[in-house]
């Protein structure tokens, strides 16, 4: 892996390019993904086998080839290794528990007066979520999707998956039956968006749409935003690791390259305070390499868009990682719960050197669905807020009309809306 020094003349230089590192060209791919797009909308399911017969080098025989049927996810389920069963089930109870902690509540305040103010807290009627399935099939990300949906209360769950030459994955039809989805669909990239947004012969029109792809899925979602809601436009996995000498190389070496397996285009980036741990980080990441399954993927991934960055001071680590705000952040210090409050910006955040980011992909209990590429300094992981909206709730007696109405009439007619004073003055 590269290493670069903080205190070399030509580091801002190289720094300012690791920034770059979530840019995807969206507008050079929006014209294709707008014609695929405009194509759903008007010719709904035959424009969607033929989309699918191009990209998935298979074609539906009929609309109902596209649908998978509820006995073959049954089936999966049930013909599953039973330990695998079993840790599905760990990961489904753990995911679930995290996300009920974070269900906001409906709430009303009352005031002397008897006017009423509150929140009512709503659940999407349907919810679509896009599971990749190109290079590899992910059934974990099934999880971490429907889980949040179901803790919401989203009456309908609505799944699209790529499934190259027909066939999908034992896996993930096996989590789907966990989840209880009972609407999965064989259509993948920016034609499933569509699909959802706009809603086709056989896959109803959704309200939200959440969950990772590549550019084009990327692209469809930002196209189709306003149409339905989004939870984000993800790019590239990533992490970032801070460490100082007391971190294991092992430890570090095989955490970068658990993102760098996932992607020729992730990034994995370590900064830390020691020189030493720099070296023997890259010399066994090197060796690491040669063991994995995914060596081709992952080398090109750390050969360029790695790096090792060494800093003087801890302080001057954190300063530069806040900068990256990466989609997953571990910090492998001797006090890492010390270093956490100087943390602004991460998707997730993983303290201490027993917990790799490996854990919070799987079974942790948090999402997975995260901000990448820089935009954790404005976005927050995939929640059950995504699967959710508020209704603001205001109920005025005449006693508290008449004690804040006159400031309210003196505004509106300062906008020179007179309907607007008129009718608060009408009931004062």
């Amino acid at each position: 892996m590269k290493i670069y020094n903080i205190e070399d003349d030509n580091f801002q230089k190289e720094f300012d390019e690791l920034l770059k590192r979530g840019k995807m060209d969206i507008d050079g791919v929006s014209s294709i993904v707008k014609n695929l797009l405009d194509e759903i909308k008007t010719e709904g399911n035959e424009a969607l086998k033929e989309h699918i017969s191009k990209f998935d080098n298979w074609k539906p025989e009929s609309d109902e080839a596209l649908e998978v049927s509820l006995s073959s996810m049954e089936d999966a389920y049930d013909n599953i290794d039973v330990t695998l069963r079993d840790a599905l089930h760990l990961a489904y109870d753990r995911i679930e528990s995290y996300h009920q902690k974070l269900m906001p509540k409906s709430w009303f305040d009352f005031e002397k007066s008897g006017t009423m103010l509150g929140q009512k807290v709503t659940a999407v009627d349907r919810a679509g979520l896009y599971i990749p399935g190109g290079k590899a099939a992910y059934p974990s990300s099934l999880l971490m999707n429907a889980i949040p949906a179901i803790v919401a209360g989203v009456e309908e769950i609505v799944v699209c998956t790529p499934a190259p030459d027909g066939e999908l994955n034992e896996l993930l039809l096996a989590a789907c039956h966990l989840c209880k989805v009972t609407k999965v669909f064989r259509v993948g990239g920016a034609s499933a968006i569509g699909a959802m947004a706009y809603g086709t012969q056989t896959i109803p029109k959704v309200d939200v749409i959440t969950g990772p792809g590549n550019i084009f899925v990327a692209t469809a979602k930002k196209l189709v935003y306003g149409e339905v809601n989004i939870d984000m436009i993800a790019g590239p996995s990533e992490i970032g690791i801070l460490a100082d000498e007391t971190a294991r190389e092992d430890f570090v070496a095989i955490d970068l390259l658990s993102q760098a397996e996932h992607d020729e285009m992730a990034s994995s980036i370590l900064i830390t305070t020691d020189t030493s741990l720099a070296s023997r980080v890259s010399a066994k990441v090197e060796e690491f390499l040669g063991t994995l399954s995914r060596e081709v993927i992952a080398r090109e991934s750390i050969e360029k868009r790695g790096a090792i960055i060494v800093t003087q001071t801890m302080d001057e680590a954190i300063d530069l990682m806040n900068r990256i705000a990466p989609e997953h952040l571990e910090v492998i210090t001797s006090s890492p719960m010390e270093l956490l409050p100087k943390i602004k910006h991460a998707g997730a955040i993983f303290l201490g050197a027993y917990t790799p980011e490996s854990i919070g992909d799987y079974v942790a209990g948090p999402n997975h669905t995260l901000p990448t590429g820089g935009t954790a300094k404005f976005y927050s992981p995939l929640s059950v807020e995504h699967f959710l909206k508020k209704s603001s709730i205001i109920s005025m007696s005449q006693e508290g009309l008449n004690e804040i109405g006159e400031a309210c009439a003196l505004i509106a007619n300062t906008e020179g809306l007179t309907a607007h004073e008129a009718s608060v003055r009408i009931r004062m």
